[in-house]
């Protein structure tokens, strides 16, 4: 129950019992490091990705965050292993042809659309965002793809999805979601994290062309990765830069502003610019979907 709850993680709560279970489960196991620990307790939980792997990542964090609060006591580190996300280095500036393009719709199609991730393509994708997009590079979290779009050998587009964020009060209202739906359901929903076409491109409606092109294909090419689809797509403008005219010309829908606080934020007062929320449902049922509840408790052998 509720009240029994001293601890919500990334969305998973800890009760009384959670914490007994992982005492015993440390106590138990007092040679296993904490990596070993979080995959042992991902597998008495069932934490596994649709694909099969693991969640050790979110269930170390858990740990973690129960060791810091005093809840559990996790054995010393082992060893400090280098965070590859630290002192990431930024994308280079990698030169191409620059030579302005001015036609219509017609006169780049065929385009060739490309998924990049762990391709020879991924660094040209993430050079591009870096010295080109307003927000620059900035590495996906969670779930992701990275797409390219070529008009012969010349990059014209690029796209990066991601895990969508937890907390978009626009988004909850408009699908009729409740905590336990988005805890269960988060994952079907792709975050178009950054969407550039290269400013030397300038051809009417290409933009719109091209969401509607990844509202056909994006859900297979998820579960090609992934193993699970996606029934919903979402994605933030700035109100200070734009209006959102290609998402509305692809039919996205206008939700809500954000309220311009972070998520640790707890002074209730703006700090950031206002995002727009859109969305676009990828099929006419999807409220359905992402308020199904599973049978069953994924911690299945608490």
């Amino acid at each position: 129950m509720d009240h029994d709850i001293v601890l919500t993680y990334r969305g998973r709560s800890a009760t009384r019992a959670d914490i007994a279970f992982i005492t015993r489960l440390i106590e138990n196991n007092p040679t296993k490091s904490r990596r070993a620990l979080s995959q042992l307790l991902c597998k008495k939980w069932n934490w596994i990705q649709a694909n099969g792997s693991l969640r050790d990542m979110i269930a170390r964090g858990f740990m973690l965050e129960l060791h810091r609060n005093g809840h559990i006591t996790l054995p010393a580190k082992k060893q400090n292993p280098v965070n590859p996300f630290l002192n990431r280095k930024k994308p280079e500036r990698l030169s191409m042809d620059q030579t302005p393009v001015v036609t219509d719709l017609k006169g780049i199609l065929p385009l060739k659309i490309m998924l990049v991730k762990n391709t020879p393509h991924e660094p040209l994708f993430n050079s591009l965002i870096e010295h080109h997009h307003y927000l620059g590079y900035c590495h996906p979290v969670g779930e992701q793809l990275k797409y390219m779009v070529f008009v012969g050998d010349r990059p014209v587009a690029c796209f990066s999805w991601s895990s969508a964020p937890r907390h978009i009060g626009a988004r909850d209202r408009y699908i009729e979601w409740k905590k336990e739906h988005r805890d269960h359901n988060l994952c079907y929903i792709a975050y178009n994290s950054r969407f550039l076409i290269l400013p030397w491109f300038r051809v009417p409606h290409l933009a719109s062309w091209l969401l509607g092109y990844m509202a056909r294909q994006l859900s297979r090419d998820w579960e090609s990765v992934y193993c699970h689809p996606v029934y919903y797509l979402e994605t933030f403008v700035d109100t200070e830069q734009f209006v959102g005219t290609c998402y509305k010309a692809a039919n996205w829908q206008y939700l809500g502003d954000t309220t311009g606080r972070g998520k640790q934020d707890h002074t209730k007062k703006i700090n950031r610019s206002i995002k727009a929320v859109w969305g676009y449902p990828l099929t006419r049922n999807f409220r359905q979907l992402l308020t199904r509840i599973p049978h069953g408790n994924d911690k299945s052998d608490n």
